[in-house]
């Protein structure tokens, strides 16, 4: 306890002493080979002390070396974080050592703050090095200079002690004097003194150079840490071969010729009577104040004081006691034996002293001992209650946190029906609840009465506490009967409304539907195509309109049951939040809606009635004036081309009559243009009204368009043909009854008096001319009177084909001829002279066409021109 309250004293005079530059310098080299002396045995050392400890990984190293235990496994990142974890880990390792770091945090150590890392390294020092020595230092100190006869350098001055260098000689000498020549020292020279001990202790004694002899020397009061660190290196140097004063003296009494009491072991043994006396008076007192603590806390740390007195602090001076007894009963026999005068200790330095002072000691300790127990006993159990009624208590006022403001609020005034009855059962729920918490409130008023009678010290919180939870149920009582009442009234005027909400909803639905649909059909796009379908439609909205004063009497009966429902509501005082739960219908939707059939959508239906009626109206006429027209003109093409027809295949007189009687037709046809010109017009008229159907005819403009074409196509191409058979006739020299004779061949085989035959029918008509027709012969046939593919045969056509068969025969040899004399008079013509002579196309048309010529003038790549020719105009089988 006492090395405790001088180690605090320690921290908090270095913190005033560190802002002396002199005293920084001395401590910044001294602790720097101190922690290397240590820091050398794990193979490591410091050079800068601020910033080697940064990130704490040397300063737990540091530790585990001195303490000889294993710290936290440290971090090994880089980041600030990382630092601050590792030097916190060693600041609570000493810590655990029951060491109190004021102010010293691992924030200031990682960021370098030299004042408090030089803080913490003398807590280290003085912790794990100095203290283990502490009580016997300085008459360990004196003791060894003793015998040295230098009493004139008081160590116990102990900073002025060290100034001259003789005292730290001496020290080394009296262990090691064959190291030390003292008498050779002079008083008048600090410096030389101090240095030859500094480099003696370095070389011989293993301790390394702290100190500057001339910082020592040239300040007015040297650093005590800086002294105390140094000197305690001595002390542990030579421990191993030390013995403590009390050791010594046994050592005395154990000498075999003991003739005389020596003035040291007389010093020694006066001061330890006195030593362990004033331990004794110290401690009695302390045992003897029986002044009652308030909390559990506080007696435990007595009986942990106890405890520690017990286990640390008696034993060593139960050894103190026993050993300076035997010290004392073997000192007195051996100068008996010796026939020497017993040892006399002055008054109260006697072992009867030390005796009685001992039985105090332990006659206080047994009653402070059973005045802990008995004490401790009481505290636990108003600890017991006291932890009870707390507990019951926030667990009572944890359960009634919210509830008075549950209780008084008006949450019911915007329920619904379903809400309330929902809001009472929650209610009744809660009763039950009120009524089981009733028991808990009686045992936490009966533990605060028991409290109240065993004196707890903290009684008036516990008694405040435990009125207001009193006070708190019966406020809580009230309101649960008045919020029943409430509830109850409540439920009883919305169940009206509810009734009132659901008659509302069943004449609401219908009345709704019958607006949606009549709005749909007023506003719904209509189409019709004539009179009789508008009529139709203005018929059924007169019938519409009539029903309209009954369906206004059902919306009023419908808004006298929601006013009924206000009225209640305002009349109760209660807040209608929500809608109707049985619909969504509104009445505000309902008028919304009325108002928009009534005078919105019924008037726009009227006009927009009336508008298409008279649309009608017009386009009936449209109908009419086109059906007129067109009931004329259809008749008069069909006719005209009927009457075409007939004199493109009767032949009546000479093709030169034919033509003039067809022009004729062809100028009357122009000139009835006029009427389709007019007709188109009208035609245009109905197309803008967009009519589509016309029931006064079955004429449309788009067949009188197409056969008026046709009208007049047939009536070119006719004339066309007769122009032709003209040409055919006069460059063949055909005469006009072979024309004839071809016409009535054409016109019978002409099936479908189209004036053009299909293949088959002309196929027909060759042979009942008397030719016998292969398929391919046929076939070479069509290629000329059907050039495209057709599939039909023109009069031209045949009269072409006829004219030609009759003609041309010999039309082979002149064409044998021409290639005889592109070939140079040869049987054969290449390739190569049928490029140079003929056009391309032609040339290339031949080449693909003509036969390999075989015979014996051939010469490679021959072409037989013969062979081609004569299949060309009908003369081979080829």
């Amino acid at each position: 306890h006492d090395h405790q309250i001088y180690m605090e004293q320690e921290n908090d005079w270095d913190r005033d002493l560190l802002l002396d530059p002199a005293w920084e310098k001395q401590q910044r080299k001294t602790f720097t080979a101190w922690c290397n002396s240590h820091l050398r045995k794990a193979g490591t050392q410091i050079d800068n002390i601020e910033e080697d400890f940064r990130d704490g990984l040397k300063l737990m190293l540091l530790l585990e070396v001195i303490s000889g235990e294993r710290l936290p496994k440290p971090e090994r990142g880089k980041m600030r974080v990382h630092k601050i974890n590792n030097v916190n880990k060693a600041l609570d390792f000493i810590a655990s050592k029951g060491v109190k770091l004021v102010s010293i945090g691992a924030e200031e150590i990682v960021d370098g703050n030299a004042k408090m890392t030089l803080g913490m390294i003398w807590t280290i020092i003085l912790r794990f090095f100095i203290s283990c020595g502490l009580s016997g230092t300085p008459c360990w100190l004196k003791e060894r200079t003793k015998s040295t006869c230098f009493f004139s350098h008081t160590v116990f001055l102990f900073l002025h002690s060290w100034k001259d260098g003789l005292a730290f000689n001496a020290l080394i000498h009296r262990h090691r004097p064959e190291l030390i020549d003292y008498d050779k020292l002079r008083k008048d020279d600090p410096v030389t003194n101090l240095n030859n001990a500094f480099e003696v202790a370095e070389r011989y004694l293993d301790i390394p150079k702290m100190l500057d002899a001339e910082d020592i020397v040239n300040t007015a009061r040297p650093d005590e840490k800086a002294i105390m660190t140094y000197v305690s290196s001595f002390y542990h140097a030579f421990s191993g071969a030390q013995k403590s004063v009390l050791l010594l003296m046994s050592q005395y009494v154990r000498e075999e010729n003991v003739l005389s009491v020596d003035p040291l072991f007389i010093s020694l043994s006066h001061a330890f009577f006195l030593q362990l006396l004033e331990w004794i008076r110290r401690t009695i007192p302390w045992l003897e104040n029986r002044a009652p603590e308030k909390t559990m806390t506080e007696m435990q740390q007595k009986l942990e004081d106890f405890g520690d007195y017990r286990r640390v602090h008696k034993p060593p001076k139960v050894q103190e006691k026993c050993q300076l007894e035997i010290n004392f009963n073997t000192l007195q026999t051996k100068l008996r034996l010796s026939n020497r005068p017993a040892f006399m200790p002055s008054e109260g330095r006697m072992v009867s002293d030390i005796n009685g002072a001992w039985h105090k000691l332990e006659g206080a300790e047994k009653g402070y001992e059973e005045w802990l127990l008995n004490e401790i006993r009481r505290l636990e159990r108003l600890d017991h209650l006291a932890e009870k009624f707390r507990q019951k208590a926030a667990i009572h006022e944890s359960w009634t946190d919210g509830k008075e403001a549950m209780l008084t609020q008006k949450d019911y005034e915007t329920a619904s029906l379903s809400e309330i009855k929902a809001l009472l059962k929650k209610h009744e729920a809660f009763e039950s609840d009120l009524a089981a918490h009733q028991d808990r409130v009686e045992q936490i008023a009966a533990i605060a009465q028991e409290l109240n009678e065993l004196d707890y010290y903290d009684s008036p919180s516990v008694n405040a506490r435990c009125q207001k939870i009193c006070e708190q149920w019966d406020a809580l009582g009230s309101l649960t009967q008045s919020r029943r009442e409430s509830l109850e009234r409540t439920e009883k005027q919305l169940e009206s409304i509810d009734e009132l909400y659901l008659e509302y909803a069943k004449r609401a639905a219908p009345f709704n539907n019958w607006m949606e649909g009549a709005m749909e059909a007023l506003q719904d796009m209509f189409i019709v195509h004539n009179i009789e379908e508008i009529q139709g439609l203005i018929t059924a909205h007169d019938q519409f309109k009539s029903t309209l004063p009954e369906a206004n009497k059902e919306r009023e009966a419908i808004q006298a049951i929601q006013a009924e429902v206000q009225k209640i509501a305002q009349y109760n005082g209660i807040k209608l939040v929500g809608n109707n739960p049985y619909t969504t219908i509104t009445p505000q939707s309902i008028d919304k809606k009325w108002e928009k059939v009534r005078s919105q959508l019924v008037p726009q239906r009227d006009q927009a009635l009336q508008e298409e009626l008279a649309r009608q109206q017009s386009n009936d006429h449209l109908r009419r004036q086109f059906a007129n027209q067109a009931n004329m003109i259809g008749p008069w093409i069909q006719n005209k081309m009927e009457e075409i027809g007939r004199i493109s295949i009767e032949m009546n007189g000479t093709l030169e009559d034919q033509l003039t009687h067809l022009r004729q037709y062809e100028q009357s046809i122009i000139e009835y243009k006029p009427n389709i010109d007019q007709l188109e017009g009208d035609h245009q008229l109905i197309q803008e009204a967009l009519i589509f159907d016309n029931k006064y005819t079955a004429y449309t403009m788009e067949h009188l368009r197409v056969g008026w074409e046709q009208l007049l196509t047939t009536i070119a191409r006719t004339i066309n043909e007769i122009e032709n058979q003209i040409l055919t006739r006069d460059a063949k020299g055909i005469s006009q009854e072979q024309l004839h004779e071809y016409r009535t061949s054409f016109n019978h085989f002409d099936k479908k008096r189209t004036g053009i035959m299909d293949s088959d029918d002309f196929r027909a008509l060759l042979i009942s001319t008397g030719n016998s027709l292969g398929d391919a012969e046929f076939g070479r046939i069509m290629g000329i009177v059907d050039p495209n593919n057709s599939g039909a045969v023109t009069f031209q056509a045949f009269i072409d084909f006829m004219s030609r068969e009759t003609t041309d025969t010999d039309t082979a040899d002149q064409v044998i001829a021409s290639f005889k004399i592109l070939a140079g008079d040869k049987n054969y013509i290449t390739a190569e002279e049928l490029r140079r002579e003929l056009p391309p196309d032609q040339a290339e048309y031949c080449i693909a066409r003509m036969a390999p010529y075989t015979g014996p003038d051939a010469v490679p790549c021959a072409l037989d021109y013969m062979s081609f020719s004569t299949a060309l105009y009908g003369e081979s089988d080829l």
